[in-house]
């Protein structure tokens, strides 16, 4: 379902909010797929919001399967932004990507 809602936000160039360990967060969608691992994630830039590395803005890899809640916002992507690979080797299959 989430992936749906990533790929959605990805596809029409909006930012992602969603609540991640405990934290509201805004996203920028670069990825959705399949990890090594077998576990469906996300690749994004975080704009704003909390984490518990205390690294509020960033390149993470979230997993779809954490997230409380997500939702498609109105404000406008600024992806791709620096550092973004396409068909990065942490997933081994790809849903999206930019």
């Amino acid at each position: 379902m989430w992936a749906e809602v990533a790929c959605s936000a990805l596809r029409s160039g909006k930012r992602l909010e969603l609540r991640y360990d405990g934290f509201s967060r805004v996203v920028e969608v670069h990825t959705v797929g399949e990890t090594t691992a077998g576990n469906l994630a996300m690749s994004v830039w975080q704009v704003r919001g909390g984490s518990n590395s205390n690294e509020r803005i960033g390149w993470k890899t979230m997993r779809l399967d954490e997230a409380f809640s997500a939702a498609e916002i109105d404000e406008k992507s600024d992806a791709p932004r620096n550092g973004y690979v396409r068909n990065a080797k942490p997933f081994r299959r790809i849903i999206c990507q930019l």
